[in-house]
């Protein structure tokens, strides 16, 4: 089916429900590396986010929100089409192209007749070119919110998707330190138990916080244009992330570090401020609900679920007791642009994850060197990277290195009662067989229910797709 045919059928699956007059905005605030719980009302004494806090405490905070790639385009595109990665062929990496083959929630917006717009970081990192588009999937480029707001059409609806990156490390410097020293109590820092408690790290940290500061700001200018306008209530704000934070054992790691990001909505009367939601959300479970939001029906082969009335506190159908998470290739850091694919399950009591070529180095080869020349080039370049780099000989830092950068077993299994961490791996013990052999069962279900290729053990394919990104240098 060309790609045609497919917008001609979701147009129609997506026809509108309601009147156009009940349609509200949406300002959807998506941080890029920013990980749960970095915010005040979640408990983190270091985090200043009074306008995350704010749409919480006057609408709802979901407490169990991941994302189904922790990478940043892969979960873009899941959703931007409302579909898992793995449905999604080269779009499950990152730095891919994004083929026309399947209906994108944003065009069917605009074809309903809202005005879509963008500031900032929309679908990224990639080439839409190679594939054929002339804008960004999400739409049209604009400076801030603030600038697409002064020319909207107040007779249409909008969906303003303000991609913020200050929370994203910046190849190793520091631009928030300063502020952040200024600003927070260091004292209530927290160095995380994988992480060694150094200057380096402390640093990073308190500029990972200063960034936080930054995203926060940003929200808070947008949030005042619509209370300027008296458009705040009529418009659903959605403030997420696409994945954890980028130190080590975060971005590119199904862990929680790299995958448990916070969210919060606010949509005036329509949802009872305050309410908790523990129930599991899925980051693209967000595009059928945009669509929802809209009064349209999402189309059938969207695999994603629609979080509407679990933000409105009406039943939901479908059951929220976990989540799938996958990845395949993130950086073309190892011989041959090799992947390094996982297939997890995220539950209430365990993290599950099945790594597919546990024989391949998870943080990347440690002879190609990637971007800023230095090995495992999944670990994004940090002050703490380079520390543990530099001591990699000493016996003192060898368990934390090798955490971060050894290879990994065909399965991991940590029990998150005892270890919220995700330091100890406890898939071959006995006592655990029980709980191991339901995860499994439930991965396998997912993997064919949602016609995963890697149902064959012997696929690869994911390593043959173009990658866009800068080539890496080998020594």
């Amino acid at each position: 089916m060309n790609y045609l045919s497919f917008v001609l059928l979701a147009i129609c699956a997506a026809a509108p429900t309601v009147q156009a007059a009940e349609r509200p905005n949406i300002l959807f605030i998506l941080a890029d590396n920013w990980r749960y719980p970095t915010a005040g009302i979640l408990g983190d004494p270091m985090a200043k986010t009074p306008v995350f806090d704010r749409i919480a405490s006057e609408g709802v905070l979901f407490t169990h929100t991941f994302n189904p790639v922790p990478s940043c385009s892969p979960t873009r595109s899941c959703l931007l089409t409302g579909r898992t990665a793995h449905e999604l062929g080269e779009r499950a990496s990152l730095w891919s192209g994004f083929p026309m083959d399947t209906p994108v929630v944003t065009t069917l917006l605009r074809d309903a007749g809202y005005e879509i717009g963008y500031a900032g970081k929309a679908w990224a990192p990639g080439n839409h070119e190679a594939s054929g588009w002339t804008e960004n999937p999400v739409g049209a480029k604009f400076a801030s919110f603030e600038a697409f707001h002064s020319k909207h059409d107040l007779a249409k609806p909008f969906l303003f998707w303000l991609g913020n990156t200050d929370t994203a490390t910046k190849a190793g410097k520091l631009p928030y330190l300063a502020d952040a020293k200024e600003k927070l109590d260091i004292g209530k820092l927290n160095v995380p138990p994988e992480l060694p408690d150094c200057a380096e790290v402390r640093d990073d940290l308190l500029n990972y916080y200063g960034g936080v500061m930054k995203l926060d700001n940003e929200a808070a200018q947008a949030v005042a244009v619509l209370e300027k306008a008296g458009q705040l209530d009529n418009t659903v704000v959605i403030y997420t992330s696409d994945n954890g934070w980028q130190l080590p054992r975060g971005l590119a790691n199904c862990y929680d570090a790299g995958s448990r990001v916070p969210l919060a909505i606010r949509w005036g009367k329509n949802l009872q401020a305050g309410r908790i939601v523990d129930d599991f959300v899925n980051v693209a479970d967000l595009g059928p609900t945009f669509l929802e939001l809209a009064g349209l029906i999402p189309p059938p082969l969207m695999s994603m679920h629609s979080i509407k009335n679990l933000m409105l506190g009406k039943p939901d159908s479908f059951k929220r007791d976990a989540v799938f998470i996958e990845r395949e290739r993130h950086a073309n850091v190892r011989k041959e642009n090799m992947s390094y694919p996982i297939r997890g399950v995220r539950t209430r009591e365990y993290l599950y994850l099945r790594n597919l070529r546990p024989d391949r180095w998870p943080a990347g080869d440690p002879d190609v060197l990637f971007l800023h020349g230095r090995p495992y080039g999944d670990v994004d370049t940090t002050h703490v990277k380079d520390f543990l780099l530099a001591h990699e000989g000493d016996p003192a830092f060898a368990k934390k290195i090798s955490l971060i950068f050894g290879k990994r077993p065909a399965e991991e299994l940590y029990d998150l009662k005892s270890d919220p961490d995700q330091l100890y791996n406890v898939a071959h013990k006995t006592d655990y067989s029980d709980a191991l052999q339901q995860c499994r069962q439930r991965v396998d279900n997912w993997m064919m229910q949602t016609n995963d290729p890697r149902i064959d053990p012997t696929y690869d394919e994911w390593d043959k797709f173009p990658y866009y990104g800068k080539a890496p240098r080998r020594d």
